[in-house]
């Protein structure tokens, strides 16, 4: 697929899928002759993975970081047993921190939505 395609796929944009490129945390899987982009659907998925990341506040590093580490493990020459365990610990940090975030946002999501029926309380039912 084209970055175009892929753009409308996850919900990025063109700039943002090409800055991510430029960071080094996706690579286009081939180019054509003319120098476009060419997206597999293994391209797409790490995209949403970013994706879902960034609402948490992960920074550049630890998205790259993370990735690395499921590049890792699901290589397709696996890691020795004391690297893989190691690889799962620090994804287990990564879903601790993860889940730490989640909870923060949804105190937060409950903070606004209070917020928000104060205001339709006051005012009041429309006529």
């Amino acid at each position: 697929m084209q970055i175009g395609e892929v753009a409308d796929r996850t919900g990025l944009s063109l700039r943002t899928i090409r800055h991510y490129e430029e960071v080094g945390l996706v690579v286009p899987s081939a180019r054509t002759k003319g120098g476009f982009r060419l997206y597999t659907a293994p391209d797409i998925d790490r995209l949403m993975v970013i994706r879902r990341m960034k609402p948490l506040d992960f920074s550049l590093e630890e998205m790259r970081d993370l990735l690395s580490i499921t590049d890792r493990l699901s290589a397709a020459e696996p890691p020795e047993e004391a690297e893989r365990e190691r690889l799962r610990e620090r994804l287990d940090a990564y879903r601790k921190v993860a889940d730490a975030r989640c909870e923060t946002l949804r105190a937060q999501l409950m903070a606004a939505e209070d917020f928000a029926a104060t205001l339709r309380r006051r005012l009041g039912p429309r006529n």
